[in-house]
């Protein structure tokens, strides 16, 4: 009898100690731990730890506290998810982080994956402020900056400057074998930048286009038609050159500076291509900060009606193409992206990709253009609506079309979180 009460009490406690994790009760969460300290790893009747719980919750210093306490960062509940993919999940990037901050092996071990986060290319430096690509005066406004920053193209071949000399290819010694390296083993380098004064008069030249960007600074990519020699005079710098090999010379940046090089280089190759309507042939003039280009014939029937000129937009990558149109159309930023399929879509002729996403922010501001209405609904709601019919509130799209089977996916894959 006494064993059984026992049990029960332990049983009373753990849910206590879980709950108040749950709830970001740090006081508590110490004072039970102080009491018993082999509650920090029990599992709740969810099959959950209060490590767990807190991550779900964004309770940071509750996490703190558990991982002093020695919680087990690597144990997994019943769906087999750690703290770190709950947390992860749901877009608590602080407390992922914080589970990641060990010395030992289990960061290797809870670290997943992410192909968006490491393909080169594919960095985020820069704010696209397409908000501001039809203000012709805000964009003067910052091209005229002392502080803007310019990065010059040579026929789409970027100016950058080596960081040290060159080591050339070479051999290394690995578990006493000689391993043979294949990859690229030149020198570092990085995009040349000019200010506005220096390139006052090439922007003047006819066969300049420019287009903006934004990171820090104000920032703009010009490509020119001039002499490339004469073009190198500009810098005034050593070590400087056309980084003319994509294959190799492209592939010394870093991470930020080659997604900026991504998405620079696509949009002035577009217009080097587009000079020209497609669909009557009339000349097309550059329009909004470089990111569209409009045919100068007035009756084009590519004036009349939807006639997107890229999504995602020319050197962007699909997550970063989602986190725009989230953050653009409702005002919800949103971090982690993940594919789940793809739709053709004939209605002109499109292929609609399907993602789903994490949202960072809760705040809903619709654009008023694209969406009229954005609402959150809660998890039971949307199920209701999938299987029980649609509602006043909620009317999920046809079930032929890719939105009504990522409403499905969704349901499905979060039935544990």
């Amino acid at each position: 009898m006494t064993s059984v009460t026992m049990n029960a009490a332990e049983e009373e406690m753990v849910e206590r100690f879980v709950d108040a994790a749950s709830r970001g009760d740090v006081a508590a969460v110490s004072s039970l731990l102080s009491r018993s300290a082999s509650l920090v790893n029990r599992p709740g009747a969810s099959g959950w730890t209060a490590l767990m719980l807190a991550a779900r919750n964004g309770h940071f210093a509750v996490a703190q506290t558990l991982l002093a306490h020695g919680a087990d960062r690597l144990v997994v509940n019943r769906s087999s998810q750690t703290a770190y993919d709950i947390a992860k999940f749901w877009g608590h990037t602080h407390i992922s982080h914080l589970l990641l901050q060990t010395d030992d092996q289990s960061q290797c071990l809870l670290v997943t994956s992410d192909p968006s986060q490491e393909t080169y290319f594919s960095a985020e430096p820069l704010d696209r402020l397409s908000v501001r690509r039809s203000d012709a005066a805000w964009q003067q406004d910052k091209q005229n900056r002392p502080d803007s920053v310019f990065l010059l193209f040579s026929k789409l071949s970027p100016l950058v400057r080596r960081l040290q000399p060159s080591a050339g290819p070479g051999v290394v010694l690995e578990a006493d074998s000689l391993r043979l390296v294949f990859c690229s083993q030149q020198a570092p380098t990085t995009l040349c930048q000019f200010s506005s004064s220096l390139v006052k008069e090439l922007l003047l030249q006819p066969g300049s286009t420019l287009v903006f960007l934004v990171s820090l600074l104000p920032g703009f990519a010009i490509n020119s038609t001039e002499d490339p020699e004469v073009l190198l005079q500009l810098s005034g710098e050593k070590d400087v050159f056309w980084a003319h090999r994509p294959n190799r010379d492209l592939l010394n940046l870093s991470q930020n500076e080659a997604g900026i090089v991504a998405q620079a280089r696509a949009v002035l190759a577009w217009h080097s291509r587009y000079a020209f309507c497609p669909t009557c042939g009339s000349s097309t003039r550059l329009e909004e900060a470089g990111y569209k280009r409009t045919c100068t014939n007035g009756s084009c029937r590519s004036l009349q009606g939807v006639h997107n000129t890229s999504y995602p937009r020319v050197g962007e990558s699909v997550e970063s193409a989602v986190r725009r149109e989230v953050e653009e159309e409702s005002g919800v930023k949103v971090g982690s992206v993940r594919y789940v399929a793809c739709q053709s879509w004939p209605v002109p002729s499109s292929l609609m990709i399907g993602c789903l996403a994490v949202a960072l922010s809760t705040h809903i501001k619709v654009d008023g253009n694209e969406i009229e209405e954005a609402r959150w609904f809660p998890r039971q709601q949307v199920i209701d609506a999938l299987y029980r019919g649609g509602s006043l509130a909620l009317f999920l799209p046809p079930q032929q079309t890719i939105a009504h089977q990522l409403v499905k996916h969704w349901i499905g894959c979060t039935s544990n979180l």
